[in-house]
């Protein structure tokens, strides 16, 4: 009987080692200080020869360093190889000229106390300065035939208004002049440069013909940030002598401007309607600027983010189509879509071409990784990922991410995305946690979502189910999608995302007991919202830099036209009850959930006003909350211990109210 004893007890040992094992060698979640390493590839352009590609390498700051701020590294690798060469650290805007020579900008201060536009040669030799902007450079581009520059510098200020701020006379007026920010034009050989754009215009865009003779400016005449989005006008500049004219009306949002190869036409990004959210239909003109139409079709459902001339007649464009990306060929003319690159490539929101038309670079995205470079091939519709940052991603156990689709209210289709817990158990319920997006018009992607604000797969470590709901007014499905909302802020839009919890609830996924909401900006608005007037629904909600109150939204906000005509669709004062009635703060009797509210002290889009008000509110009706005040920080998080701050916070305030 012993004997059995031994053996009984021996195999059950075996047993134990055997089950403990694996979990030695387990990889482990994503942790805090994962997501503040992490290094991400922004922008990638490849030469003309097709054998280089420079692009911008987001790395974040030192461990020791928790008050900076990420920086941008550029870098030239080629392509064959993979050799790689750092060109500089700071610089912005990578372009490669037609010569081979790749340009960018730098503030260099060995040449140029100002920021310049520098080049150098595709070994990251020879560096020389293109520009000599007395009060530096803004932005640029160049001909396509690469032998005119053209750039923005803003005019200083005065000798007479910068010596009455010395003496404290520092007060900001609103109705002074603005600074001008004029376009410049110069040879790429040297030689002078010549403003181009008269008193009080503000260049905010432009695009050169390919010749340099001619260009589209888009223009406005405040500096606040409701006339860029909303207000623009575009331009067109004769080179040669300084004429400008208005190129055709415009109403709306409007973006990227792009000259034809033969310089006959011009392509932009603009929006359907005054009220459209977002330039996102693609207009054609002659480069007289007769001839204006919007080459869309009206049943396409994405979003146009980005365009560029194949030849002549022959447009891509890369655009947001459902919680994905695809790269898009249209004829100029009108008629149907092709697609070029498809979902399964990642995220890619642009492209760069080689002069053979065919090789380009993209950064792109995954679900697994964040922005890398790739180069494909447009013939076969092939990409390949040719950098691998963040080598640490392959030793974590990151939580399964798809894209869902349910019935929203009134029996609308809505997308979204979601990501298992890492280590899911079918049949288990499990905490859900939602993570909306902001805008309203911003959109979800079945991409890589983890960042400091939005921390999907340090969430998924702890156990939760992560639920990023693209509700109606978001982008990725055409401009009526967009408008779908209008007149109705915080109504159906917020019915879309509890549909969503329900759908989640009936496939046996979570318990509806335990869900939480945390977002930014309208995101913010959303998790107040959710945790005021739809309190019985929500066991714990996260509001950082979020609207709590609409009337003094609107008034302390930098967009009060932006929010209340592309969003809203009215203004506050032609309809005060709806928009009281639509403020969180407008149902905190009715409410018990706790909401934890933080904000950046520096952000002009959602003043801390209203974190502030949401907070005493809260903290008089003894509803759980606490404040959190980020100095320095704008309408977001950049320095890395304030974003260590906030994920520990977030993981805190779930775990303690979803438990």
């Amino acid at each position: 009987m012993l004997f059995f004893k031994i053996i009984k007890n021996y195999f059950a040992l075996i047993f134990l080692i055997v089950a403990i094992v694996p979990q030695l060698h387990a990889q482990q979640p994503l942790s805090i200080d994962d997501i503040v390493s992490i290094q991400t590839v922004t922008t990638s352009v490849i030469n003309p020869a097709g054998t280089h590609v420079a692009y911008s390498l987001s790395v974040p700051p030192a461990e020791d360093a928790n008050m900076a701020r990420s920086r941008s590294h550029l870098l030239i690798m080629e392509i064959e190889s993979g050799e790689q060469v750092r060109v500089t650290t700071g610089a912005g805007n990578p372009h490669w000229n037609a010569d081979g020579r790749l340009f960018f900008t730098h503030r260099n201060t060995e040449h140029h106390p100002a920021t310049q536009v520098y080049a150098v040669d595709s070994n990251a030799s020879n560096l020389s300065r293109i520009t000599n902007a007395d009060h530096g450079v803004n932005q640029y581009t160049v001909s396509a035939d690469g032998t005119t520059i053209a750039y923005t510098s803003t005019d200083p200020e005065s000798p007479e208004r910068a010596e009455m701020r010395e003496l404290g006379y520092d007060m900001i007026v609103y109705s002074d002049d603005p600074r001008s920010v004029r376009m410049f034009v110069q040879p790429v050989s040297g030689g002078n440069s010549r403003s181009l754009t008269p008193d009080g215009w503000l260049v905010q865009d432009m695009a050169l013909s390919p010749n340099g003779r001619q260009a589209i400016i888009r223009v406005t005449d405040n500096p606040l940030a409701d006339y860029d989005l909303m207000f623009s006008e575009l331009y067109r500049v004769n080179i040669q002598t300084g004429q400008t004219q208005l190129f055709t009306a415009t109403e709306g949002k409007l973006d990227m401007i792009t000259y034809s190869p033969d310089g006959s036409r011009v392509a932009f990004l603009g929006a359907k309607v005054f009220s459209d959210p977002l330039p996102q239909r693609i207009w054609i003109a002659n480069a007289d600027g007769s001839n204006k139409r919007d080459i869309t079709p009206d049943d396409y459902v994405g979003t146009p983010e980005w365009i560029h001339w194949e030849d002549n007649n022959t447009i891509l464009f890369a655009a947001l189509q459902s919680t994905t990306t695809a790269l898009n060929r249209i004829s100029a003319n009108g008629g149907s879509i092709t697609e070029v690159i498809g979902s399964d490539a990642g995220i890619l929101r642009s492209a760069s071409f080689a002069n053979d038309g065919n090789r380009f670079t993209a950064a792109i995205n995954t679900n697994t990784h964040p922005g890398e470079v790739f180069v494909g091939s447009k013939s076969d519709g092939t990409v390949e990922r040719v950098t691998f940052h963040n080598e640490f991603l392959n030793e974590r156990s990151l939580g399964r991410q798809v894209t869902i689709r349910w019935n929203g209210a009134d029996d609308k289709h809505m997308e979204g995305v979601l990501i298992y817990p890492v280590g899911y158990t079918e049949g288990i319920r499990y905490p859900l946690t939602i993570l909306p997006h902001g805008g309203p018009e911003g959109t979800s992607l079945d991409g890589w979502n983890t960042r400091a604000l939005y921390p999907v797969q340090l969430l998924a470590g702890e156990g939760y189910v992560v639920f990023k709901p693209n509700y109606r007014g978001s982008g990725g499905r055409g401009s009526s999608f967009t408008m779908a909302n209008h007149r109705d802020l915080g109504g159906k839009e917020f019915e879309d995302v509890l549909f969503g919890i329900d759908y989640l609830e009936q496939i046996g996924l979570i318990d509806p007991t335990r869900v939480g909401i945390s977002g930014t900006s309208y995101g913010g608005y959303f998790a107040a919202w959710a945790g005021t007037r739809y309190s019985d629904r929500f066991a714990a909600a996260i509001t950082f830099a979020g609207l709590s109150n609409w009337i003094s939204f609107t008034g302390t906000t930098d967009i009060p036209v932006e929010m209340s005509l592309t969003h809203w669709d009215l203004w506050w004062f032609d309809n005060p009850g709806q928009y009281m009635d639509r403020s969180p703060i407008a149902h905190l009797n009715f409410a018990n959930t706790p909401i934890l509210v933080a904000t950046g002290l520096a952000d002009e889009r959602v003043h801390p006003e209203q974190a502030i008000q949401l907070y005493n509110f809260l903290r008089l009706l003894d509803i759980p909350t606490d404040l959190i005040l980020y100095p320095r920080q704008p309408h977001g998080l950049i320095e890395r211990a304030h974003q260590i701050h906030f994920m520990e916070q977030v993981v805190n305030w779930f775990n303690t109210y979803l438990d």
